[in-house]
């Protein structure tokens, strides 16, 4: 039997080891809790014979909603073993995005981690006509419900045994039975402009890929990766299913998303995919600590860095280190960056990769500088979610690398950024006409523009259709100038705004517990993120690190005036996608007052707005912004 599919893929590693080797381990009450390839076989096996036994077909949909659990894989998998089609919702979506995606895949199956997750169903169970089950497999809180479509996930499993007491032969024949070509997952688009769009993946897509991005960017059976990004994100479905299950590495999931870091340290992954935000949070957490170090730590690290530093842009500049090069920083590995990769849980990585946005030139600096080969990825969902990546050796921060095996990548005459490969998706689900607008003639249109540099590498500029054009016809891209603004510790979120005006302005919001150690550090007292937001000092120490950045821009891009928020932009609230990207348009909107504040040359916008927090309560804000200029 060929391995062309995942739960042939699956099967084949759990023949392969057996009880010899962890598949998956998962810490629980502060344990970690192992489970063999034949284990994860076996759960995926009555699992899937479990939904059998209550209805599951070909062609149904599985909705999955939760934290990174061994129970979210398993439930992927055994759907794809019938042919069911397996989708995942993030565990942090409101009731109105899961009610939409339930209702338009038509779902007849939700598997549902926990009493948070199970109640967002419940509540909207008359909106969700298709569902039928809904599993959970945390049973804390639930020995109250009574709703008949509950049922807990061990019980779906012994459903699964009994079925197969009857049907000995049928989950060896269903396996057998899948196709390449058949659709293995729906994941959902980042929606920066309305509703996100569901992908159809099938598993050619998948293992292709994961074949494909192996070959530039190695993977070993010995290797351990830490799962703590959402499941639902392409990426993580590259590197914790597909990957996973073609090279037969361990996946490890967090304790919970608030431990991640920590339980990273404990394992000292191989492996690492992480989206910018993840990279630059552990830089600037490095930052902190460094304020609240001794003197005399703080003064061999400021001794060291610049060595670190001096040694990465040896390695981004492909010159050869002299023997002094490698004396300095041998001495500074042992003083500081080893300790220091062993506190991040780095020891053992060998592959560290990043997408989704692009990354500050210091931040790569400083991961290359500890000793960590980190690089860029580039890619969409729509064609399994990696096309480019830094090739080993060969890093230039300001792009993001050359094409994988088995991908074409041309810049069309507008500038756009179009690809193609076998991992290219099969179309967006019950929405023909974007598909056919996306895909023409074999191509992929990803609506990024770019080019190629004199080095091969692939540049990304920014969304086409959000290249921008101030009133003196002068172009700009907002997502380059918020990406550099992004570079700076202390700015968590950045939205740049000028098309058909004369200049630029920029919302800023500021990074709540840095900007708060800054405070500290500098005896600023403060209450709440709007308190902090609003003082002086804090717009002082801003300005400079945006005046930093205006330095590095050209003269049109250049920012010419800003404000802090008086709160941080939150996917809840519409202002974010749940992979961090700005909805543009609905911020425009929304922010409008302010941002005409800014372009009528107030130098204080008076704010008063409702503010709606997680548990529904609300509140009437009044507070005053600051308009800054330069």
């Amino acid at each position: 039997m060929t391995a062309d599919t995942l739960p042939k893929l699956l099967k084949q590693q759990a023949e392969k080891y057996g009880h010899r080797k962890h598949a998956l381990r998962e810490k629980d009450y502060g344990i970690w809790q192992s489970f063999t390839w034949q284990e994860y076989y076996e759960h995926v096996k009555y699992f899937c014979l479990g939904m059998v036994s209550l209805g599951l077909k070909r062609d149904d949909k599985v909705s999955i909603i939760g934290d990174n659990r061994p129970e979210w894989i398993y439930s992927e998998l055994a759907s794809q073993c019938v042919g069911a089609i397996p989708i995942g919702i993030y565990q942090d979506s409101v009731l109105k995005e899961v009610s939409y995606i339930i209702n338009l895949s038509r779902s007849k199956f939700v598997v549902a981690e926990d009493q948070e997750q199970c109640d967002k169903i419940l509540d909207m169970i008359d909106d969700i006509p298709s569902v039928e089950h809904i599993i959970y497999h945390d049973p804390k809180g639930m020995r109250v419900y009574d709703d008949p479509k509950l049922i807990y996930f061990p019980d779906v499993e012994e459903l699964g045994r009994s079925y197969e007491a009857e049907n000995p032969a049928f989950f060896d024949l269903q396996v057998e039975a899948t196709r390449e070509e058949d659709a293995a997952s729906i994941c959902t688009t980042s929606g920066t402009t309305g509703n996100p769009k569901l992908s159809l993946l099938s598993h050619r897509n998948m293992v292709t890929m994961a074949q494909n991005l192996g070959e530039v960017d190695k993977k070993y059976e010995t290797d351990e990766f830490v799962s703590f990004l959402p499941l639902p994100w392409i990426g993580e479905q590259m590197m914790a299913i597909s990957s996973a299950l073609l090279f037969g590495f361990t996946v490890n999931f967090p304790e919970k998303p608030e431990t991640a870091q920590d339980n990273v340290r404990e394992i000292g992954p191989h492996v690492m995919f992480s989206p910018p935000r993840v990279w630059e949070n552990m830089a600037a957490s490095v930052q902190v600590r460094i304020m609240d170090a001794s003197p005399l730590k703080r003064k061999v690290y400021n001794f060291c860095l610049p060595i670190g530093y001096h040694w990465a842009d040896l390695k981004f500049q492909k010159k050869t280190p002299t023997l002094i090069d490698k004396l300095k920083y041998g001495l500074a590995y042992c003083l500081v960056f080893r300790a220091l990769k062993d506190r991040l849980g780095f020891s053992h990585i060998r592959s560290a990769s990043t997408g989704g946005a692009a990354l500050g030139p210091d931040t790569f600096r400083f991961f290359h500088a500890l000793g960590v080969n980190l690089k860029q990825i580039y890619g969409q969902t729509e064609i399994s979610g990696i096309s480019c990546i830094h090739y080993d050796g060969d890093i230039d921060f300001d792009s993001v690398g050359k094409p994988i095996p088995g991908t074409e990548i041309k810049i069309t005459e507008e500038g756009e950024i179009i690809s193609r490969s076998s991992s290219l998706f099969m179309g967006y689900f019950e929405n023909q006409e974007a598909t056919d607008e996306t895909i023409i003639d074999g191509w992929l249109h990803s609506g990024d523009a770019g080019y190629f540099n004199d080095r091969g590498h692939l540049v990304v500029i920014d969304r086409v259709k959000d290249v921008m054009t101030l009133a003196d016809g002068t172009k700009f891209s907002p997502q380059f100038i918020e990406n550099k603004l992004k570079f700076s510790p202390y700015i968590k979120e950045a939205v740049a705004i000028g098309h058909e005006r004369d200049y630029i302005v920029a919302m800023i919001c500021i990074d709540f517990e840095i900007v708060g150690k800054w405070a500290e550090n500098n005896r600023l007292a403060y209450t709440t993120y709007t308190d902090l937001a609003s003082q002086e000092p804090i717009y002082g120490m801003i300005q400079k690190e945006m005046a930093n950045v205006n330095e590095g821009l050209p003269e049109a891009a250049r920012i010419k005036k800003f404000v802090l928020l008086y709160k941080e932009l939150d996917a809840d609230d519409d202002e974010l996608t749940r992979t961090r990207k700005v909805r543009r348009r609905f911020v425009d909107e929304k922010y409008s007052d302010i941002i005409n504040g800014m372009y009528a040359d107030l130098e204080i916008v008076h704010i008063d707005t409702l503010i709606k927090y997680q548990d529904g309560k609300t509140k009437q804000l009044k507070t005053d912004l600051l308009v800054k200029s330069f």
